[in-house]
């Protein structure tokens, strides 16, 4: 059953991107000739206003077929002869719509979890924080003389710290409080101070952190790519990068831990999605955007239609190749976990 829901939050995901050209596409007036809910045999079709809407047998996306988008068409609604800007409109919405996605997801799992607050609640035997005098319903005012105004503004000052004494000032019974507080170096080789914040279950706080979350999400994700780009990724490639089975098996763990871990595992798919079509690479949406940028510094001349379309098949064979290696580093970790186990 969890395999099941993990291929439809796939469908899912990957359906939100479709749409997101489809809408653009006949926003703009480029002529659709199918918008495909599901992939494979059809089951079920209807036109309208020239366009096919069909539900296909396999739950696992979509897809847009658009006049003019893989070749040169002089038709009416032809994608290829929109302007620029139009074109671009249209191949950015699908990542748009996964980053939209990606904070409509995570907006329940902090309904539910609360906003992280800066006031204090469990309070870890032993830990720096006790040793420090802190106690629950502490405020945290300052660090080092910084205003705090935010849990992530005071973990971010704890995990810089590098185990140095930090000043800290409190609020408590209205009254601010100074004292000294020095991280101490966990297992997982962070610094840590053995508290936990009390969260505030608020719709808007949750909008709040959602958009602040998906946005500290593609810093990392964006760094990540840096790393693999330059070969720097820690703990190594081959065990950062999961491929179809991986995250399936992700997804799979996370049903059956609730639908809230279900959601935020999602948001993070989603906006992986969004951002690897963004990359500047042959048969991605990113490539796509850097051909019509180099259209525009040509002054308008567009790239030949057939060497656009060898160079989307190239990029295209890279992918399934780069798919292929994953899937097989994927099953290789599945076999050493069974043997293990």
């Amino acid at each position: 059953m969890t395999i099941v829901i993990a291929l439809l939050l796939f469908g899912v995901i990957i359906l939100i991107h479709e749409l997101g050209h489809f809408l653009l596409a006949k926003k703009n007036g480029v002529a659709v000739h199918e918008f495909s809910i599901g992939m494979g045999p059809k089951i079920y079709g209807k036109e309208k206003n020239g366009t096919l809407y069909s539900i296909r047998a396999l739950p696992i996306g979509g897809y847009v077929s658009m006049e003019g988008e893989d070749e040169e068409s002089n038709k009416p609604g032809s994608f290829s002869e929109k302007s620029i800007l139009q074109r671009a409109s249209v191949i950015f919405a699908g990542p748009f719509f996964n980053l939209i996605l990606a904070i409509l997801f995570l907006i329940p799992v902090f309904i539910y979890i609360g906003s992280p607050t800066t006031t204090l609640d469990q309070i870890i035997d032993n830990s720096p924080a006790m040793k420090a005098n802190l106690y629950t319903g502490d405020i945290i005012k300052k660090v080092d003389g910084k205003s705090i105004n935010s849990w992530n503004e005071f973990t971010d000052e704890i995990a810089s710290s590098n185990g140095k004494e930090l000043n800290l000032v409190v609020e408590r019974d209205n009254k601010e409080i100074k004292t000294n507080l020095k991280p101490e170096l966990g297992e997982d080789g962070s610094y840590k101070v053995g508290v936990t914040c009390k969260r505030d279950k608020n719709f808007v706080n949750a909008i709040r952190d959602s958009f602040t979350t998906t946005g500290q999400m593609i810093v990392q994700m964006v760094t990540f790519l840096k790393q693999m780009i330059t070969g720097t990724v820690p703990g190594g490639f081959t065990n950062s990068v999961a491929g179809p089975i991986g995250v399936i098996t992700l997804v799979s763990d996370a049903a059956k831990m609730g639908i809230i871990n279900l959601l935020y595992l999602g948001s993070v798919i989603s906006l992986n999605l969004g951002i690897i079509n963004l990359v500047p690479f042959p048969a991605l949406d990113g490539g796509r955007l850097l051909l019509l940028f180099i259209e525009w510094i040509r002054g308008g001349k567009k790239i030949n239609a057939d060497k656009e379309a060898m160079l989307n098949m190239i990029g295209f064979c890279a992918l399934m190749a780069f798919m292929v290696f994953i899937t097989y580093n994927d099953v290789a970790r599945l076999i050493k976990g069974f043997f293990k186990f």
